[in-house]
């Protein structure tokens, strides 16, 4: 027996998780070369639904275009055969287009004289009933409750008889109906003849007629209908810049600069005021909101970030109005670091969840970073995006880049990021324990293109103090890539998501979907 033995024996930490190879799945709408990109079909906002079955975009035309997935319904087998295989199947990730229709459209507000775009800012996916599919989405002042649904439209045979069979008489008993003459009587009255018409015209062959028959359905067409449940107006003064809704299915939450409102779904004419920045004199206004996130099973608690780089966690139990914060994650400026450009790229464009609500994800102008919200000391890891831009910033203020709002996504799994940058690039990084995965990938049919021969390390640090990345070449010039690439600062790579079960990406480059897998 070597029971005694087993107390011994102590498994090896697992290392770090390899590398992934990422391979190019399709595109939509991709651009022949030359071809010029109109504003109107810009994407503006791409969002996964929690199952990954279905993507939704929404673009600077103020339209909604949904996809869904196709691979899984395809390649299902059956039973027998999924028992024998004793290695999971790995399908290529597959969408296809769905529906399309028009969100929003321009507006113009003439109590402040002011123009409203039909831009998609944000779109969220809602639970589903009913086989119904159910999303909110918003310009910069008007939120919309969107029904998509199948309807099967009934198809009758139009004609009880066979003409071919009947030689005419059919015709004859039809227009004899139609064009018989009406007399008309006192008070409006007439007296109808069609009745004598049709008895002395139409005559019943002998043995009837074998082809009459009564009008039937012939065939079901299916077609996907969008319709707007519900409008949630006029409670913003400013830009809404993102919404989130909640874990209980009910409500959602609305932001702008200064103001978080929180809806009910089935009320479209009443939100409550939750937080709100304001001070009374505009002149002593330091910071404003830049997102608003909901924890995703907590259905009271949320996040919002600020321009000052700072995420507040607030707790709807504590107060009807969240002025005070249950948590303040912020990470200490170095000491002599502060420069004109400090406040600018610190502050933060976009914050996300991780599935299980333990993590959130930031992205400011240089960096990703990763905070666990038991520690609020600071971030537990920081990844250098940017920082070969740093001897660049002043060209950067100057042709306004520096204001671009990246957004970030993290893996189901949490353990890999992933944010967007110039050139339509796009990086990813491990965040695990001894994970020092970074790639840096292209959007287009060859995402390896780009790919630096010899990566550098993602910089990340524990402490607060920013490190700078090590780059081949990037000292010098620091538009310049390893491979000699130089970088397009007027194609951005703004908008991303990451599948919420499978290493799979969808990123919009312009008006163009492009979607990866490993």
């Amino acid at each position: 027996m070597n029971g005694g033995d087993e107390g011994d024996v102590t498994e090896a930490p697992a290392g770090p998780p390899p590398p992934l190879d990422w391979k190019f799945s399709q595109v939509f709408g991709e651009r022949a070369a030359g071809e010029e990109v109109q504003e109107v079909d810009i994407i503006s906002a791409i969002e996964f639904d929690k199952t990954g079955d279905h993507l939704v975009t929404g673009d600077r035309g103020g339209r909604v275009v949904l996809f869904e997935r196709t691979d899984t319904k395809e390649n299902v087998g059956n039973r027998k055969d999924l028992e024998k295989t004793d290695y999971p199947t790995n399908r290529h990730p597959e969408f296809r287009y769905k529906t399309e229709f028009q969100s929003h459209e321009p507006e113009f507000d003439y109590l402040k004289s002011l123009e409203i775009e039909e831009k998609i800012n944000k779109i969220k996916w809602c639970q589903t009933s009913n086989g119904a599919l159910f999303l909110l989405s918003t310009n910069d002042k008007t939120i919309k409750f969107w029904k998509v649904q199948e309807k099967k439209v009934k198809k009758v045979a139009n004609m009880n008889m066979d003409t071919s069979k009947v030689a005419g008489k059919s015709n004859t008993a039809i227009s004899s109906v139609s064009s018989s003459s009406n007399s008309y009587l006192a008070n409006g009255g007439y007296k109808d003849k069609s009745t004598a018409s049709l008895s002395n015209d139409f005559k019943f062959p002998p043995g009837g007629i074998p082809s009459l028959r009564l009008p039937v359905v012939t065939s079901y067409e299916t077609n996907l209908v969008a319709r707007c449940r519900r409008v949630y107006a006029h409670a913003h003064d400013y830009h809404i810049n993102s919404i989130s809704n909640n874990s209980d299915g009910e409500t959602f939450i609305s932001a702008d600069d200064l103001r978080i409102n929180l809806w009910n779904l089935a009320i479209s004419n009443q939100s409550f005021n939750i937080v709100d920045v304001k001070p009374a004199n505009m002149e002593d206004l330091t910071e404003v909101i830049t997102c608003a996130e909901f924890h995703p099973t907590s259905c009271s608690t949320l996040a919002y970030s600020s321009s000052k780089g700072s995420i507040r966690l607030i707790d709807l139990r504590q107060s009807a109005l969240c002025d005070k914060h249950s948590k303040l994650f912020e990470e200490r400026e170095a000491p002599g670091s502060r420069s004109f450009f400090t406040e600018i790229i610190a502050s933060i464009s976009d914050i996300k969840f991780g599935r299980d609500g333990r993590y959130i994800l930031s992205r400011d102008y240089m960096t990703l970073k990763l905070w666990d919200i038991n520690m609020d000391s600071g971030p537990v890891s920081t990844f250098q995006v940017h920082e070969h831009l740093r001897p660049k910033l002043c060209d950067l203020y100057e042709n306004d880049s520096i204001f671009d709002k990246f957004e970030c996504c993290l893996s189901g799994d949490s353990q890999r990021v992933a944010t967007g940058s110039y050139s339509n690039l796009f990086r990813m990084f491990g965040c695990g324990p001894g994970n020092t995965e970074a790639t840096t990938l292209e959007a287009s049919k060859n995402p390896m293109r780009i790919q630096v021969q010899t990566p550098s390390r993602p910089s990340r640090s524990l402490s607060s103090s920013i490190t700078r990345a090590v780059r081949r070449g990037g000292g010098e010039t620091p538009v310049v890539d390893a491979n000699g690439n130089s970088f397009d600062f007027t194609t951005k790579l703004l908008h991303l998501a990451w599948h919420p079960s499978e290493n799979s990406i969808a990123c919009a480059a312009a008006n163009s979907l492009y979607m990866y897998y490993a």
